[in-house]
């Protein structure tokens, strides 16, 4: 729009990333509260399920309160005690080490490559060198390495043949955090078809108001044994063996989703193609927008997977570009568009200073270089333009200063 007044153009605030309601959900949502089923029971719990399952080609799938609660149920089925040595990328959200210290087990800070994700390479050498194996145990400082966590990072598939050797060989169990991959797959390889979170042990997903598809608050977790599905859901509503005379023969947790919450998922579940459909052209609309930049490179997803590419990450040129990550989205902001930094590394955190680090680095080298970029499923061909064109100018004025 255009301001009289002064004479110049006026754009909306362009977000990094919000929700997309185009579709059922107000009709659904009104359906549950229609029919009074709004807490942790109702049938639009159960269409989400099943709807995520036939999405992902499993035959199970709990839905539940958070990505972080299916993070935690994971562990907890995974058999993590106290104790217990977990392996965890130190280059992501926070809450995909948190359950870690729910069950009080002990985090081991693993390298990431060049995808943000769990380096293969150094989870092999760290068991092979750092770890005592006896053919049925892994071992490390005292401790049995019971499992490790690997986060799909911004939609960007981890090499989950490499990983998958490893943990195989070791006797891991592998929790795939892919609460922001949900439709990456795998198109070549081993694993041709496979969707993010149905290659490991144990597969989570997150709703939060960010992800390509949201149900406000919320997660979902599968397996690839369905009774450990139904285990978890199971756990998930207070473990429950006798809902009518409330006998619980197991510590459970209040950790089920809501059926608004799931009315909200399943309208979302019908626009999940046409989202993914969205960021994939929109990303390769920045890619071409940012080929040759010299002070910055739009990040890649890996080769032989279809990514759902959920975020879209600029890796700044550091050896050209000084200025602090804040300054640069504190201008970016002030252009009228928001961006985010990769987050600070979780090793570097009050809770987990002090807790074991192995090879890290790539992690830190990421840390300081990459700038998300908005990334909405709205977001207009002439608003990616805008922000392309302001990011460029924005750190080819910083180089030159």
């Amino acid at each position: 729009m255009i301001d009289e007044k002064e004479g110049i153009i006026m754009r909306k605030f362009i977000p990094l990333s919000i929700p997309n309601f185009e579709g059922n959900e107000k009709k659904y949502v009104d359906d549950a509260i229609d029919q009074g089923w709004v807490s942790t029971g109702g049938a639009y719990i159960t269409k989400l399920e099943q709807e995520m399952a036939k999405f992902l080609n499993v035959e199970n799938v709990a839905a539940c309160q958070s990505g972080t609660s299916a993070l935690h149920l994971s562990l907890v089925e995974a058999g993590v005690k106290p104790g217990d040595v977990v392996l965890v990328p130190p280059l992501t959200f926070i809450a995909a080490v948190n359950p870690v210290k729910y069950q009080f087990a002990i985090p081991v800070f693993i390298d990431c490559d060049d995808s943000f994700c769990l380096d293969p390479i150094k989870l092999r050498s760290f068991c092979e060198e750092e770890c005592e194996w006896d053919g049925e145990v892994l071992k490390h400082n005292g401790g049995t390495v019971k499992a490790l966590v690997v986060v799909h990072v911004f939609g960007n598939m981890a090499d989950m043949e490499s990983i998958m050797d490893t943990a195989k060989k070791y006797n891991l169990k592998v929790i795939e955090d892919a609460t922001e991959a949900l439709g990456t797959h795998y198109t070549e390889g081993r694993y041709a078809g496979k969707y993010a979170g149905t290659i490991g042990d144990f597969g989570c997903y997150s709703f939060n108001g960010n992800k390509i598809i949201t149900t406000g608050g919320g997660g979902a977790v599968t397996s690839n044994n369905p009774s450990t599905v139904d285990h978890i859901r199971f756990l998930s509503t207070q473990a429950k063996t006798d809902p009518h005379y409330y006998i619980h023969d197991e510590v459970g947790y209040n950790y089920r989703m809501t059926n608004l919450q799931a009315a909200l998922g399943v309208a979302q579940m019908e626009e999940l193609p046409e989202f993914i459909r969205r960021k994939q052209k929109n990303y390769e609309k920045y890619k071409e927008l940012f080929d040759g930049f010299e002070y910055g490179a739009l990040m890649p997803f890996r080769e032989g997977t279809s990514s759902n590419k959920w975020f879209y990450s600029i890796n700044i040129d550091r050896s050209k570009i000084t200025a602090a990550m804040r300054e640069i989205i504190i201008a970016c902001h002030d252009k009228g568009f928001e961006t985010r930094a990769i987050w600070g590394l979780i090793n570097e955190q009050k809770p987990y200073e002090g807790e074991e680090t192995y090879k890290l680095e790539k992690a830190p080298y990421y840390a300081s270089r990459i700038l998300n970029i908005p990334a909405s499923t709205q977001i207009t061909e002439d608003e990616i333009q805008y922000v392309a064109e302001q990011v460029k100018l924005l750190l080819g004025s910083l180089a030159n200063g």
